[in-house]
């Protein structure tokens, strides 16, 4: 089986505390001026030691099982993202995400809404991801891929390619000499 499946109604009480407390402080951050030192302080305090130096997430943010996102070194994530990370999500360094952007690791199952099927996203290193698109489980964007604004990624985008459109189709891959 090449993904998990989470059954909701087995949440322990210690896995319901933790949802709480993390969604206690996504609630202060979305309500703190960014790029201040409360700021800083709460998505150290959400992220802990898988925010990598000189990166940044604007708020407002949404999602799920922060302790399952990586974010490396110089990424940039801009406001109104929604993070669903019960499945793993991997940010290497120098990524930029627009605006909008939507990270989904985790699925409803088809037939029973309270299991959820997990797989892990993967985005590589000097990526940018284009304002409201969707990358959905299991997908890997390629080092210094591009996702065009509003695409709905289904597939791996590979290193240097530029995919758009929904669903994501690869359209273009760029000169890796440039970069």
């Amino acid at each position: 089986m090449d993904f998990e499946r989470v059954d909701m109604r087995e949440m322990t009480e210690e896995e319901m505390i933790k949802a709480g407390e993390m969604a206690e402080i996504v609630f202060k951050l979305n309500h703190t001026m960014p790029n201040t030192d409360e700021y800083n302080s709460l998505l150290k305090e959400l992220l802990g030691d898988n925010l990598g130096e000189n990166s940044q997430i604007m708020a407002p943010i949404a999602g799920a099982a922060f302790d399952r996102l990586k974010v490396g070194n110089n990424v940039f994530i801009n406001s109104n993202s929604l993070l669903m990370a019960r499945g793993g999500i991997t940010v290497e360094d120098d990524v930029m995400m627009a605006a909008n952007v939507q990270l989904l690791s985790n699925n409803h199952d088809e037939y029973d809404r309270q299991v959820l099927t997990c797989k892990p996203i993967h985005i590589k290193r000097g990526a940018w991801i284009g304002a409201g698109a969707s990358i959905l489980p299991g997908v890997t964007i390629g080092e210094y891929a591009i996702v065009g604004a509003g695409a709905i990624v289904t597939k791996d985008v590979g290193d240097y390619e530029v995919a758009v459109g929904v669903p994501a189709k690869v359209v273009k891959t760029l000169d890796k000499d440039k970069f």
